[in-house]
């Protein structure tokens, strides 16, 4: 393996969130009922004409902008010729020789990943077959929908470095709004292209592509079998076979799908029923200014504003909903530290990995502060806090009602504390033993004890204090 390296280059495509598809009008909208968003343009009927959606070159002018690349002022869709069943009219429009922009890159840990192409196109519809594999059925209301397709050159040089690539990406896509980024849904798509070489060599391998990869794990996974494939094969002394290849999440393999001993003939030329598109300066910077603080600004200023740490604010960052949220919440309450510490271990462990806008968080910012209070004036312990949170979560009831409901308001009566804490060292007797011969440690176990008895409610603080003061008593 340390005699070769690895050559990927990536192809991107996003989804753009507009709200009709790229030449007609009907809805982008995930979920509906199959074949119900179509109509005789994305359905590819005789005699129809489409018309580019302005929103979607806008969108696609926006990510041009943010990653340096060159903007034609000039380009033009072309007809991409071929077939397949989920594509109605049997080419699909895309852009080839004259692309919405050239070059660009995104810098990922110091090295510039080059974009080689960033252009428009419309996606495919979708294929669903029956368990049995001998029927397949064709959903439409994909087709027609906006894409936005990000070609890289081939400068990233290690799996690791690919999912690092996508994840960067999707951050900044997300931040930028042009896309929920969301591969569950196809929303985002990644192909691979992969090659080995012997260290030293100038000249490119003979490369598979890799697709079916559902998520950037995937990605890694793949690329990483790839490459160990590719180069058990060279070691062998055979050639590698140019082919598509499908990634089997089961069995953690590519599988051969067809083989591409020539590239395809697509048989480009300009789509005679679109005018060319020309953009000019004005345009561009009216764009420009659509754009929003980006991921890495956004850092550093959570980062000098809240003084919250490196890592504290590249996990708040990771998502734009989570950093929104935070910034909603240090606004009801000035503790930045202590809600980026709850978001972190509490909310986003209810999230659970998805990608939410701020206010499709269930839990709303004005009722994670409000538990915050209820815990700074003793009304409540912070593992009831928690407790409380997940509860609000779930049903969408306030803290408020949730600490009436269940009478969860924090036991600060001396007296009632003092009879757990008789209690307790009435039913561990070796516990007491052992705080005689000088097992401090013992403390902790005995306030854990009462805390148990009162259901988390009463104030550990008081209850250490007495436990303290009895336990001196016995000597």
């Amino acid at each position: 393996m340390e005699d070769y390296e690895i050559v990927i280059g990536l192809e991107v495509h996003v989804e753009l969130l507009t709200k009709t598809k790229m030449f007609c009008s009907c809805l982008t909208e995930f979920g509906a009922p199959p074949n119900t968003h179509v109509c005789p343009v994305c359905t590819g009927m005789p005699g129809v004409l489409p018309v580019i959606n302005k929103r979607a070159v806008e969108l696609a002018l926006k990510t041009a902008i943010v990653f340096n690349s060159e903007i034609s002022r000039f380009c033009r869709f072309a007809r991409k010729n071929y077939f397949y069943p989920d594509l109605p009219k049997n080419y699909q429009i895309s852009q080839y020789e004259e692309p919405l922009a050239k070059g660009g890159y995104l810098e990922i840990d110091g090295k510039r990943i080059r974009f080689k192409r960033i252009h428009l196109e419309e996606d495919a519809g979708k294929l669903l077959h029956s368990e049995t594999g001998f029927i397949s059925f064709v959903d439409f209301n994909r087709s027609g929908i906006p894409l936005l397709e990000m070609v890289t050159e081939p400068d990233i040089g290690s799996p690791e470095e690919a999912e690092k690539f996508l994840e960067k990406l999707k951050q900044i896509l997300e931040y930028l709004e042009i896309s929920d980024c969301n591969m569950e849904e196809g929303s985002l798509r990644c192909d691979a292209n992969i090659s080995v070489r012997k260290k030293g060599t100038k000249e490119l391998g003979v490369k598979t592509e890799v697709k079916n990869m559902n998520s950037f794990k995937s990605v890694r996974k793949a690329l990483a079998y790839e490459s160990k494939r590719q180069i058990e094969i060279l070691k062998r002394g055979e050639k590698i076979v140019q082919e598509t290849r499908l990634w089997n999440e089961k069995e953690e393999i590519t599988e051969s799908m067809r083989t591409k001993e020539e590239a395809h003939d697509y048989r480009y030329f300009p789509e005679p029923d679109l005018v060319p598109l020309e953009i000019n300066d004005g345009w561009i910077e009216e764009i420009r200014k659509e754009i929003k603080e980006m991921p890495d600004e956004r850092k550093e200023r959570f980062k000098k504003d809240y003084g919250i740490s490196d890592y504290d604010a590249n996990v708040l960052i990771s998502h734009k909903g989570i950093a929104d949220y935070f910034e909603e919440c240090v606004k009801l309450y000035n503790n930045p530290k202590v809600i980026a510490n709850w978001i972190m271990s509490e909310i986003l462990a209810q999230i659970k990995g998805k990608v939410l806008k701020k206010e499709e968080i269930p839990l709303k910012p004005e009722y994670l502060v409000d538990i915050l209070k209820l815990i700074e004036e003793n009304k409540i312990t912070v593992n009831t806090g928690k407790e409380i949170l997940k509860e609000v979560y779930n049903t969408g009831l306030s803290p408020c009602e949730i600490v009436e409901k269940k009478n969860l308001l924090q036991i600060q009566d001396i007296e009632l504390i003092g009879k757990f804490v008789e209690e307790v060292i009435r039913e561990n007797e070796k516990a007491i033993n052992d705080w005689k011969k000088g097992k401090q440690e013992v403390i902790s176990f005995l306030v854990g004890q009462v805390m148990r008895k009162t259901k988390g409610r009463a104030n550990p603080n008081i209850v250490r204090n007495i436990l303290i003061e009895y336990l001196k008593s016995l000597k």
